[in-house]
């Protein structure tokens, strides 16, 4: 989480935007690349990158109900378990992880917040982790938001976990 929140606050990022979808991919990735508890390749990195860059695409989330953090967040279990269309198990788990993401997002609407989706997907992506690869990330902490301010469609102010008010 420390690292999508230096990348957000750092980089010079739209508040809405597809950018929140690398973010949350690279975040996750270095997090479990980080624990040494499996080996993260940068061709993995790469691919998993180069999957969100073809579905992280920009008014999706209102227009087909996918945001592009969750084809991220799937992409990197994707890549880390091997999934692929014969494969049982491992495309199995990839799909929940997308499915239990999106559902986390969706809850987080009315209107869209990329920050927030990140925050959102990554927190449950701790969870997840443990859940599916047996990796204990640190996901435990208070998440603050301080870009309420910029959201061109109006905050949800007391409705997201992250405001600070």
């Amino acid at each position: 989480m420390e690292v999508a929140e230096t990348m957000m606050k750092s980089a010079p990022i739209p508040m809405l935007g597809c950018e929140h979808a690398w973010i949350a991919a690279g975040a996750l990735l270095a997090a479990i690349k980080n624990s040494r508890e499996i080996k993260i390749t940068e061709s993995q990195i790469t691919e998993a990158l180069s999957r969100t860059r073809k579905q992280a695409i920009g008014a999706y989330c209102g227009l087909t109900g996918i945001c592009g953090v969750a084809p991220a967040i799937g992409a990197c279990f994707s890549v880390i378990l091997g999934a692929a269309c014969p494969k049982d198990k491992e495309t199995a788990a990839t799909m929940s992880v997308v499915s239990q993401v999106i559902e986390a997002i969706a809850n987080q609407t009315g209107p869209c917040c990329c920050k927030n989706f990140v925050r959102t997907a990554l927190t449950l992506s701790c969870k997840l982790v443990q859940e599916h690869l047996k990796i204990a990330l640190p996901c435990d902490g208070e998440l603050v938001c301080s870009d309420s301010h910029r959201h061109p469609h109006g905050c949800r102010k007391e409705r997201c976990h992250y405001y600070q008010g």
